[in-house]
């Protein structure tokens, strides 16, 4: 039996209900939920749902690199621990720059220079910090910049491992996201194995369409195998669209992670 427990991003599924009613949908098919920011979000009523929340976004604005971003960075970063605190939801997911509504960045980078990096790692530990008082783990989300999200900085699993790895805090991890590294590095299971203790959370989708688990090229049994052989013991979150019916695509997610 997998070591691994299951959840799924409301924000993707059952779109013809409201949020609270998704979050409660999900939540009666034995899944753990996930939502992304939470400003917009009628907290109590998500709290009053009962579900289990496993990952929300962990800032409302600014980046990693900038003075003026990184304050407001670090200034949404504890008002969201105090979200979290509210629906016991244990980990908060970051990106390497802040996105605008339709997942870019808002301010795009196209060459990430070294004092970047260095400024980024000092800001992530500062926020892991954060995390360590409030009990919480920050994670810290590889992305792809061909599809989706071009121009985020520190976007590839090997730039969040890197600077996961030069934070070296229990409250700072990544937040492997396989759709996005399939289509950015590939060469999933080896990465898997790469990023090890490094991993706080996993976030899966099928290429192409972005879709649940069995849609597309990747062959997410034998990720699943590989999760279980690795020992991994944290989230795998569906964060992909149903291709049809979202109680049939939960259902089959459920199959390609049941080893």
């Amino acid at each position: 039996m997998a070591g691994y427990q299951l959840s799924v991003c409301a924000e993707m599924v059952f779109l013809d209900l409201p949020l609270i009613e998704r979050v409660a949908r999900i939540h009666e098919l034995g899944f753990g939920v996930e939502i992304w920011g939470w400003a917009d979000k009628d907290i109590d009523a998500l709290a009053a749902t009962g579900a289990r929340f496993t990952s929300m976004t962990g800032y409302l604005s600014g980046n990693l690199t900038d003075d003026e971003e990184i304050a407001q960075l670090l200034q949404s970063a504890e008002a969201s621990l105090a979200v979290a605190a509210r629906l016991n939801c244990p980990v908060l997911n970051l990106h390497g720059t802040g996105l605008n509504d339709i997942g870019l960045p808002v301010k795009p980078v196209q060459v990430v220079t070294g004092a970047m990096w260095l400024k980024a790692a000092d800001t992530l530990r500062r926020v892991a910090q954060l995390g360590e008082r409030a009990g919480r783990v920050f994670t810290l989300e590889n992305l792809n910049l061909p599809v989706d999200h071009p121009g985020t900085p520190f976007a590839l699993a090997a730039d969040t491992l890197a600077l996961v790895e030069a934070v070296n805090s229990p409250a700072l991890k990544m937040n492997l996201d396989l759709y996005h590294a399939q289509i950015g590095e590939g060469n999933l299971i080896a990465l898997i194995g790469r990023c090890g203790k490094a991993i706080g959370e996993v976030q899966v989708a099928d290429v192409p369409g972005r879709q649940q688990p069995g849609t597309g090229e990747i062959n997410y049994r034998a990720i699943a195998r590989a999760l279980q052989e690795a020992g991994y013991q944290g989230t795998v979150a569906m964060e992909g669209w149903a291709s049809g019916d979202s109680t049939a695509a939960l259902q089959q997610f459920r199959e390609h992670f049941t080893v």
